[in-house]
């Protein structure tokens, strides 16, 4: 089959990727894993070798029959056309489960499919995925770094974020333009990222090049008195603050939440 532009479909082909990327799962034999756009199954493949549950999610319908081709001597592969985004990870598995997610993703969704993993943050144990490097750039952006922006501080509240490696474009078939990045995501326990945090890091991204204050201000009348509680200087920009100061700010300007 012909990989779908439309799709954005580059298929992994590179041995010591897919080892390095199944190894990151860190598997044991009882485990099940959700796979996130399987393609033609060189990643499941190394999954079922391990010997665990696997859960394949495709969106293409064509890619279905060739899967279940491919893999039709395996009774722990379970093949869904379904799109991830519409998608419950809880309705997947046994009650009580914790799935690991995988999944080589399109660039084109792979922020939308980010969101949705920290929808779901209670669902699953672990996720190692594979980004665009610009986009694991700016996950892993310090604070003070200019690629740090809304999805960085959602995820590194959702997330301990760990760099994986670095894929070269002949990792693919076909081979894609730009390098691609692997990272893990380990959910912090007990948090939830409310609709309330995400608004607030919202405004204050705004417009990145403006400051705290002018973002903020057409938003939260009481953006300067919020700042100076906060112990932040209204002249810095969204860029510059830690996790715990977006927090702190969260609790004065929604002291319910």
């Amino acid at each position: 089959m012909k990989p779908k532009k439309a799709l954005g479909q580059n298929f992994l082909r590179d041995p010591h990727m897919i080892a390095k990327i199944i190894d990151s799962l860190e598997l044991a034999p009882d485990d099940t894993v959700v796979e996130i756009g399987p393609g033609r199954g060189a990643l499941t493949r190394g999954l079922l070798a391990k010997g665990v549950t696997v859960i394949a999610v495709e969106v293409d319908r064509d890619l279905i029959p060739v899967l279940e081709n491919e893999f039709s001597d395996y009774d722990k592969l379970t093949v869904i056309n379904a799109n991830f985004l519409d998608t419950n990870i809880r309705s997947l598995i046994r009650a009580g489960g914790r799935p690991k997610i995988v999944g080589n993703l399109p660039y084109y969704i792979s922020t939308p499919i980010l969101q949705r993993l920290i929808d779901q943050l209670e669902d699953f144990d672990r996720a190692v995925l594979m980004f665009q490097r610009e986009v694991v750039e700016r996950l892993t952006a310090e604070p003070g770094n200019r690629e740090r922006g809304f999805i960085t501080v959602v995820a590194e509240s959702a997330f301990r974020i760990e760099r994986v490696a670095d894929v070269p474009p002949r990792a693919f078939s076909p081979v894609p333009k730009v390098w691609s990045s692997v990272v893990r995501l380990l959910p912090k326990p007990g948090v939830h990222v409310s609709e309330a945090f995400r608004a607030l890091v919202s405004a204050g991204f705004a417009q990145k090049r403006k400051t705290l204050l002018n973002n903020f201000k057409t938003r939260l009348p009481n953006a300067e008195v919020m700042l100076q509680k906060a112990g932040i200087a209204p002249n810095r920009r969204a860029e510059s603050l830690t996790l715990e100061e977006w927090d702190r700010l969260l609790e004065l300007a929604d002291p319910g939440d």
